[in-house]
């Protein structure tokens, strides 16, 4: 168990947290939610100890290990990915390496034999001996192949880096897990595996995440940050959006009948105040009156963008012709004869765990690179607007938001502009920040920003809600769903792609292409035992090799 009591937190003047009395007991998975910068993160960092509270303390159970997910992906860059993960039992790792430099010693004494053998002991009672085996099953899981299990992490990509540290975290059943954004980064395969390890995993677990659909599957409670204070509540995100907002219907509710009481007793004691005869019962309502109390309900932190995208032109038949497109990057043939051809109607979500496939397609598509082998066509009714994974050329410069949007816009009207702007909550002097300087969030609302003022007919984007919050991701979600255009895109958020696509299509790890007219849920449910199959026949070539 973890609690705090009383904790408060101040930055400057500014209380973050007032007075947060909250308890996580065992076996229950705390979903914490709230809008950016309500301190999601700073809240878990007082849990673990990384951050002192202003007032108040935070009590757990004598004994109990607490395990937390590590955000520096630099940090175990001279250590075997094998290493770091065993890592996440610190004195488990530590009795390890002891053992080891007792044994390579040439002069073994007898006070090292005694030492040894204490450590052997300590090894067994911490499952020692299964450490490599749970540590290579939790690799698996996310995504981690057994060639890299003991490569130097400095030799992974960033996407698999994230996933060394998250198996860190999750190694050696901790009695505390926290998790700050554990689905970042992940593909939509290593977000299932994730969501059955926690649903299994019987300790506690506080976790942070702008994945709806995955709070709903592991969360069995909703700590709820707005104002400084957590409110707790029994059930998972969409059950935490109902009661919350059944909560403001009642109070609201229960606030107008006691207006409607208050100027039921004012209108009594106006009239009849200076009447001799009904005085007493005048003093009686004015009593009463004064004990009539509203209840204060203060609106949510949480704002919502408006995304709205509107095509200056509807799109013909003809959309987009693929044919044939291969593309070799760094000795890896990541698209293999790729064709497919694109409907008006069409919402396609490109899954599956082969980014950089997917990433080179989009690419490709914008004309940004070009394919080694095969074409695409557009169709002349169409126009494109593109949201890249890597933003950073865009904001490599020194404009202000406004200028910046007003590059792109047709129309070079400052209010024009900033309505735009607006809708994406840039408001006043926001308008006038350097884009350079922005926040990831920030920097996803410009871009969406720029995809509204375009007027495109055809949208292709990826991983749009890398670095959203939950509002944001919504807004956006509701915002595709409405369009009338044609999709394209990538994205890990599984009720964003269930919610949004009507096809889906697959790069498979040879580069070759999985295509259906259908909604993820059921093609996951078509394809799982096809995809452990293939699981299974990759896994006999690599064990053959």
């Amino acid at each position: 168990m973890i609690s705090a009591n009383n904790v408060t937190l101040r930055l400057g003047k500014k209380a973050l947290f007032e007075d947060v009395n909250i308890k996580f007991t065992e076996g229950n998975c705390y979903g914490l939610i709230g809008a950016n910068g309500a301190g999601k993160s700073t809240f878990l960092k007082i849990l673990s100890g990384k951050l002192e509270t202003t007032k108040g303390d935070i009590f757990i159970t004598p004994g109990q290990r607490m395990s937390v997910l590590e955000q520096d992906h630099f940090k175990y860059d001279e250590y075997p990915v094998m290493d770091v993960v065993i890592m996440g039992n610190e004195r488990l790792y530590q009795i390890m390496k002891e053992k080891d430099a007792i044994y390579a010693k040439e002069d073994f004494t007898d006070e090292d034999g005694i030492r040894a053998s204490e450590l052997e002991g300590e090894f067994a009672e911490l499952n020692g001996w299964e450490a490599e085996s749970d540590a290579a099953m939790l690799l698996n899981g996310l995504g981690i192949g057994t060639d890299f299990h003991f490569s130097m992490m400095n030799t992974l990509n960033g996407n698999e880096k994230v996933k060394v540290l998250l198996a860190k975290a999750l190694f050696g059943n901790p009695d505390i897990l926290l998790l700050d954004e554990p689905t970042n980064h992940l593909d939509l395969d290593a977000i299932a595996w994730l969501e059955d390890f926690l649903i299994d995993f019987d300790n506690t677990v506080i976790v942070v995440s702008h994945d709806r659909y995955f709070l709903n599957k592991v969360c069995t409670h909703t700590a709820d940050i707005d104002y400084g204070k957590i409110q707790l509540y029994a059930g998972n995100y969409d059950f935490w959006y109902e009661s919350s907002q059944l909560l403001i219907k009642q109070m609201k509710e229960a606030n107008k009948k006691k207006e409607e009481k208050i100027k039921e007793l004012q209108e009594f004691i106006s009239r009849f105040s200076a009447n001799a005869s009904k005085s007493k019962q005048a003093t009686s309502r004015k009593r009463a009156l004064e004990k009539i109390e509203l209840e204060e309900i203060r609106p949510s932190s949480r704002k919502y963008p408006y995304v709205d995208f509107r095509p200056d032109r509807e799109i013909g038949n003809e959309v987009l012709t693929v044919e044939g497109i291969s593309k070799t990057i760094d000795g890896v043939k990541v698209l293999d004869n790729i064709s497919f051809i694109v409907g008006r109607n069409d919402k396609i979500a490109f899954v599956g765990g082969n980014e950089l496939a997917k990433t080179t397609l989009f690419q490709i598509l914008m004309d940004e690179i070009k394919p080694d082998e095969g074409t695409f066509k557009w169709g002349v009714t169409t126009s494109q607007a593109y949201f890249p994974k890597d933003s950073t050329k865009e904001f490599d410069n020194d404009y202000t938001i406004v200028d910046w949007l007003t590059g792109y816009s047709p129309v070079k009207d400052v209010t024009y502009v900033r309505g735009f702007l607006g809708r994406m909550l840039f408001a006043g002097e926001d308008g006038v920040k350097k884009v350079n300087i922005l926040s990831g969030g920030e920097k996803v609302r410009c871009l969406l920003s720029k995809m509204m003022i375009s007027g495109a007919n055809c949208l292709i984007l990826d991983e749009p809600t890398n670095h959203l919050d939950m509002e944001s991701i919504t807004a956006l979600n509701n915002g595709m769903i409405k369009f009338p255009g044609v999709e394209l895109f990538a994205c890990h958020d599984h009720q964003f792609v269930q919610t949004t696509a009507n096809r889906i299509m697959e790069i498979l790890p040879d580069g070759q292409l999985i295509d259906k007219i259908t909604t993820y849920d059921e093609y996951l449910a078509s394809d799982e035992m096809a995809r452990k199959r293939t699981v299974y026949t990759n896994k006999n070539v690599e064990d053959d090799n």
